[in-house]
């Protein structure tokens, strides 16, 4: 049986702030087991035999179904995960975030695209990485930074989500 997080994209949508037990309910439901959520933003864990391609169309036909929306799940196994927090091109600074990017195929480079042409804060940097894009931005410019901006795109909404590095650490403390 393999670990895997699903990262939720959209979890407020529609004005409905998703309760993230009722979400590990609908995963339960879908026939994954030993599923827990970690902080209240979309981050799932579980527990199936079954391959990432399999899981995303079971689990987002079902979120989509119980939600009401169209759901957008990307979803990596333990070993990936840690992967790609292992890869982090940037080192800790203080007064900085470090976000990853997931997402489908290639938009690791439509992202460093909008990111080369956008204006930069002082020591904002964004790398691809193994087909994952990793982006340094000081704290409290985020999502006003001319990239932040660019993470609200819709032509982008089905093709990607971003989380915290500090989150990716919590994710693979949970699997341990």
């Amino acid at each position: 049986m393999n670990k895997f997080c699903a990262f939720l994209r959209g979890v407020n949508v529609k004005g409905t702030n998703m309760k993230m037990a009722d979400v590990c309910k609908v995963f339960s439901d879908a026939g994954v087991q030993n599923v827990s959520s970690v902080l209240a933003s979309g981050n799932i864990l579980f527990q199936s035999d079954k391959d990432s391609a399999e899981l995303k169309k079971i689990l987002e036909k079902a979120m989509s179904e119980h939600f009401s929306y169209e759901a957008f799940l990307f979803i990596k196994n333990e070993k990936e995960i840690k992967e790609i927090l292992k890869n982090d091109p940037f080192p800790p600074i203080k007064n900085f975030h470090n976000y990853i990017f997931l997402g489908s195929e290639k938009v690791e480079e439509t992202l460093l695209e909008e990111f080369e042409k956008s204006s930069k804060a002082e020591g904002e940097k964004g790398k691809i990485v193994n087909h994952i894009f990793y982006w340094q931005v000081p704290k409290g410019q985020t999502l006003d930074s001319s990239f932040g901006k660019v993470l609200g795109k819709k032509s982008l909404k089905d093709k990607m989500t971003s989380r915290n590095v500090n989150t990716f650490e919590r994710i693979t403390n949970k699997f341990s």
